[in-house]
């Protein structure tokens, strides 16, 4: 059992063999503008139409609620960055904190998050693309708009989505020419961004109307389904603008190539997400408030289509440029962070070891070039709340571990140094966890199923190749739950992997199928429960025999092992009744 909670030492987090180590060349200013390039992106500029959609005027207090819970998140990870000061972001803290098991889930949930958010972002960009292409051939006459066909998605009457595909590899390309190169022209199109978002509010907040925020919550505050099947309310419409929180985490992942992480860390994290907040919120309110939300909801590019209602046409070509021009700082936030994740999880054994090479300007070429083709085949087919929704289920994983993290070291390591000290942790860190289960619950039922199935893959690849090629395993490192509690609670540690973890992902996949009432979908759901009884029969058995110096514990274990086989069956029946009586 011990392979399989095995930890990371902390005083190993931050030692890497030579040539696999990332050079330090960013300062404070340069995560700065990574986290507010991260940020201030899509969330903003055209999921607030999604956001106003599901909710109405309330998606005020939707951008309020994803703040409160993203805000606790950004404080465990300022101090956990700054404690382990190494890429990997979350995977890393739970590397060290929860286990190989644990991390290798969080990892896999990053891996979704960073290529899912580029493709939003891509296919962001191009609804301003295009609408900038349809204002120019309305002024010029010039037919320079693409073809219906090239221009979004199968889901939107098209074939492919050309202009998203194009972004992606043009910022692939960005990133291969180096870190402080890319670093430093994302800093300048950040203060382009928040122009653009300035001149909005100016142009929008005096053409607030009182009017327009009535009814405030048409939707109510929880989840619900209407009669055609979409989510609604504030929390539904909050489970998808998160997306627009999360990119500090992004400054995390810069943590090895900080030059001094124990005060930048912290500046970038805490103050990145303090101002884009801020800002979040005066820019919703200026939207909701100038024109009703029913007229912007469905847009691809609701602020410049506020601007051209309000007859401020010049305003609406600024924000639409400046989208374009800008926007793809938070692709390539994300992009840079989604390779470090790879680079770390290569470097640790748990992908191909190849994938952790650099080339003479420490940038990961080959996985780069691997993730652009992933996500530009995502961006050009899929639809925008689709994607972040699904994005987001990846990130609400990561951040919840990070919290149970934070607590973890707490009580493990109450004396070691940490630059950065988490105010009220034992407030912040359940806070923190509650939220993103909360908001995890809010998203769409489609989003929770194939996360799970997304999940149900990592798992295959981490017991068919990951377990026994990390580096721990190499090394004969084994510092896992089964050593550090040693005795008897080895058993309980084996419950924990084969009993808990799995029967908690099924709980979740039971619950979230079972409101949809499909036969199949039940199905599946038995299917996995029996998948998991008889992972646990040879789990337990074997805890059984390495127990047989002690009779109870050894007794306890054959009898859960036997209970577990007993299950199977009746399951089976279940299983069959179920089906008949559907």
């Amino acid at each position: 059992m011990q392979s399989w909670l095995r930890r990371k030492p902390l005083d190993m987090v931050t030692v890497h063999e030579e040539g696999r180590r990332l050079v330090p060349t960013l300062s404070w200013p340069h995560l700065v503008a990574l986290g507010i390039g991260a940020i201030v992106g899509t969330g903003i500029y055209t999921l607030i139409g999604v956001g106003a959609d599901k909710a109405g005027p309330a998606v005020l207090l939707s951008f309020v609620a994803a703040g409160l819970v993203c805000a606790c998140a950004a404080l465990a990870y300022a101090e956990m960055a700054t404690m382990m000061p190494a890429a990997g972001s979350a995977y890393t803290y739970s590397y060290a904190a929860l286990g190989e098991t644990i991390a290798w889930v969080v990892g896999w949930s990053l891996i979704l998050e960073y290529s899912l958010v580029v493709s939003t972002v891509a296919v962001g960009w191009s609804g301003y693309f295009v609408g900038f292409l349809q204002w120019v051939q309305q002024q010029t006459g010039w037919n320079v708009t693409l073809p219906a066909a090239l221009a979004a998605g199968p889901h939107a009457g098209g074939i492919i989505n050309l202009p998203a595909v194009l972004i992606t590899f043009v910022v692939a390309g960005a990133l291969i020419s180096g870190t402080r190169e890319s670093a430093t022209i994302n800093a300048v199109l950040v203060v382009f961004k928040l122009i653009a978002l300035g001149i909005f509010v100016a142009v929008a907040l005096p053409a607030f109307n009182a009017d327009n925020l009535h009814p405030f919550m048409p939707y109510g505050f929880s989840k619900t389904v209407d009669a055609q099947g979409v989510e609604r309310g504030v929390m539904a419409a909050a489970a998808i603008i998160f997306f627009a929180f999360y990119g500090f985490d992004a400054i995390s992942t810069a943590a090895e190539e900080t030059k001094n992480p124990g005060r930048d860390l912290s500046i970038g994290i805490v103050g990145s997400m303090i101002g884009c907040t801020l800002i979040y919120v005066l820019v919703a309110l200026a939207a909701v408030g100038a024109l009703s939300f029913t007229v912007f909801g469905k847009s691809a590019e609701p602020l410049a289509l506020i601007m051209r209602e309000l007859g401020h046409g010049t305003a609406a070509l600024v924000i639409g440029i400046v989208a374009i021009i800008a926007l793809p700082t938070v692709l390539l936030a994300f992009f840079y962070g989604q390779s470090r994740i790879f680079f770390v999880m290569s470097r640790d054994g748990l992908l191909p070891r190849g994938l952790s090479k650099v080339n003479a300007r420490g940038t990961p070429v080959t996985i780069t070039l691997f993730t652009a083709v992933l996500v530009a085949a995502l961006a050009g087919v899929a639809r925008l709340d689709e994607i972040a929704a699904l994005a987001n289920a990846g990130t609400l994983a990561a951040f919840t571990a990070v919290a149970v993290c934070l607590l973890v070291l707490r009580k493990r390591e109450p004396g070691r140094e940490r630059k950065f000290r988490t105010p009220m942790a034992w407030l912040v860190g359940p806070l923190a966890i509650v939220g993103c289960l909360y908001l995890f619950w809010s998203l769409p039922t489609r989003t929770q199923v194939w996360f799970s199935v997304w999940n149900l893959l990592g798992w295959a690849i981490l017991i068919g190749y990951s377990r026994k090629k990390s580096m721990l395993a190499q090394s004969g490192v084994m510092d896992g739950f089964n050593a550090y509690l040693g005795g008897a609670k080895g058993l309980l540690a084996t419950w924990w992997v084969w009993g808990v973890l799995p029967a908690a992902a099924a709980n979740v996949v039971l619950s979230c199928l079972g409101m949809m009432g499909a036969r199949t979908l039940w199905i599946v759901v038995c299917v996995l429960w029996i998948g998991h009884l008889i992972a646990w029969v040879p789990a337990m058995w074997n805890a059984a025999r390495a127990y047989h110096g002690n009779a109870a514990w050894a007794n306890l274990g054959r009898l859960a092992a036997v209970l577990a086989a007993i299950s199977i069956p009746v399951l089976l029946l279940l299983l069959i009744t179920m089906g008949a009586r559907h």
